[in-house]
């Protein structure tokens, strides 16, 4: 008898690796009912990731959005999962075990029946508590293996962490394909050791169309014995995003698997609704080139979604290593050529760096890396003169067991800035906080929510909770979205505010300080020398001190605050960026010699 594929819609992720909003509340209460009668769906994914933070810099609270975009699924039957980082849970840094262990229980409570958990490193005492706590809370623990291709990452070494995980508990196994670089026969194979050792675990399948490979994955992991597989709907769908379930539902048929009936009239409501909200709002922050795949990430191993991102680096880079060029009789470079070598200068870092799986954050790790050994060299200084904290983090070991061996070359320089490593169990860095935060919410007469959710998501996204609750998150939005409509005439496209320059550009600066180092900004996000100061006198004088390693200023991302760090010890000799403007990811801000 022909065995049954299903789906699951990855609507959060749709929209999440497309730009920077996903829908609202009631745009997402809108469209639900038309995904329930498309009727080839087991499984939408509803929340998770960004989908919290998302919520409250709109100013509206995300525990509401959860309860009612489940409900509907709930009712026809339909499982929601969400995605959550391990250690890092909702955000993008370490959370203590005890906010870990409430979010599953509060997340269960809202409507959302399964957590898919990962390691960025695919450590599994990170994953430990994940499958702990799901199972505590009353969900179904879903797993997801960070895929990735390289020598360290065999189909042993992913069964060594399937073994791990299900001893403690886990119910389900997801392959996260999130570069879309895991060979299909690869996957293929995995997936079959998985099922012939664990027939009793379901196995689901997420990639990613970036380098293309996903829907050859796909037909190969079903083969093996896969049960569900992840896709997505026009006109979010292909690209660096995911495969459309047209296509996946007719291959996975034409090959003899059942597949449920889908309704054409449905999928063009979703369809258009879809594009109903991008032209509403939500266009405005997607970059046209996630409509794009392209072969160049097999080599690199990058996510599709970080290409958005990689560019404006570079082009924040280009003009002071072109001065560079200029200055020692060298040819000026092309942003495509600058890409490609950045491209080459990954490949080289990343076995170098212990293989860390390129997924969030350790992706952004790697080509940071990269990047600064690139704009070093070129400058005709050595690799590795610029590693910020969080690789230092990372290569440590704070956050988790990288799969590789670090090359002698890194060993030998955290001795000789006198770093140690660890092996410790990264949790334990990390203290509970909930008496703290419950402290804080009685102190600003705040109830802790029904289900204890509003302690949850104060306790996770406390800048942002409190952005929300004094209305300022809504106002930022609402400003934000207002600057974006004057521009209607342009295409849909977020644009950076071009920034006023002071006395000299880039250029000027590198070449009156070829010795300085750059300090860049270390995500997209507003500029904040000091907190809480609106005015330029708050960026520090040229003569500033700066103590490689700590905070000169910061950067108001949507996700919290990034600390801006000098990676050398000096003075600050120049100052380009104001207080309070934006910055793009990787633009350089200061020069500290």
């Amino acid at each position: 008898m022909a065995r049954e594929i299903k789906f699951s819609l990855v609507y959060r992720d749709m929209w999440q690796s497309s730009g920077k909003y996903v829908p609202r509340v009631d745009q997402l209460v809108e469209v639900a009912p038309a995904i329930i009668d498309m009727g080839c769906f087991d499984r939408v994914e509803t929340n998770g990731g960004a989908f919290e933070q998302v919520n409250l810099l709109f100013g509206e609270n995300p525990n509401v959005a959860v309860r009612k975009w489940t409900a509907p699924f709930h009712k026809a039957g339909i499982q929601t999962h969400m995605l959550e980082r391990g250690l890092n849970a909702l955000r993008m840094n370490p959370v203590p075990k005890d906010v870990r262990d409430l979010m599953f229980k509060v997340k269960k409570k809202q409507g959302t029946d399964i957590a898919r958990s990962f390691c960025g490193l695919n450590d599994h005492r990170n994953l430990r508590g994940s499958v702990e706590g799901a199972k505590k809370g009353g969900m179904i623990s879903q797993v997801a293996l960070s895929i990735t291709y390289s020598p360290v990452h065999t189909v042993e070494y992913y069964m060594g962490i399937v073994d791990k995980v299900v001893e403690y508990g886990a119910d389900e196994i997801c392959l996260k394909d999130m570069a879309g670089i895991g060979r299909p026969t690869f996957l293929a194979e995995l997936v079959s050791d998985i099922k012939k050792k664990y027939p009793h675990i379901v196995v689901q399948y997420h990639g990613h169309t970036g380098p293309g490979f996903s829907p050859a994955s796909m037909l190969e992991v079903a083969r093996a014995g896969a049960d569900y597989l992840d896709v997505a709907v026009e006109p979010l769908s292909w690209g660096k995003v995911h495969p459309d379930v047209i296509t996946i539902r007719e291959m996975m048929r034409a090959d003899g698997f059942l597949v449920k009936d889908l309704k054409m009239d449905a999928y063009m409501e979703v369809r258009r609704l879809t594009q109903k909200f991008m032209d509403d709002f939500l266009g405005y922050w997607i970059n046209p080139s996630n409509a794009k795949m392209t072969s160049l990430l097999v080599g690199c191993g990058l996510p599709g979604g970080m290409m958005g991102s990689m560019m404006a680096d570079l082009k924040g880079f280009q003009g002071a290593i072109n001065a560079a060029q200029r200055a020692h009789g060298r040819p000026e470079m092309s942003l495509d050529t600058l890409m490609v070598k950045l491209f080459e200068e990954v490949e080289y870092v990343w076995p170098r760096l212990g293989y860390p799986p390129l997924v969030t954050p350790f992706s952004q790790y790697v080509k940071n890396t990269a990047l600064m050994n690139l704009f070093n060299m070129l400058n005709d200084k050595p690799r590795w003169t610029t590693i910020d904290k969080d690789t230092w983090g990372m290569i440590l070991g704070h956050m988790g067991q990288l799969p590789g061996k670090l090359a002698p070359e890194i060993v030998a320089l955290a001795k000789e800035k006198g770093l140690e490593f660890t092996t410790t169990n990264p949790q334990d860095n990390y203290p509970d906080e909930l008496p703290h935060f419950q402290e804080m919410m009685k102190q600003e007469g705040w109830d802790e929510g029904e289900d204890q959710e509003e302690l949850f998501e104060f306790a996770m996204h406390e800048r942002q909770y409190r952005d929300y609750k004094s209305g300022v998150a809504k106002q930022r939005f609402n400003t934000e979205l207002e600057d974006l409509k004057k521009k209607a005439g342009a295409p849909i496209v977020v644009k950076r505010p071009v920034v006023e320059m002071p006395k000299f550009s880039v250029e000027e600066y590198v070449a009156k300080y070829p010795k300085a180092t750059p300090v860049q900004a270390p995500a997209k996000g507003q500029l904040m020398w000091q907190l809480d100061v609106a005015d330029d006198s708050a960026a520090p004088v040229v003569g500033t001190k700066a103590e490689a390693g700590k905070a000169l200023g910061y950067v108001q991302t949507y996700y919290g605050m990034e600390e801006l760090v000098s990676a050398v010890d000096g003075r600050v000799v120049a100052v380009l960026g104001k207080q309070g403007e934006q910055v793009a990811k990787g633009e350089i801000v200061a020069f500290v010699q």
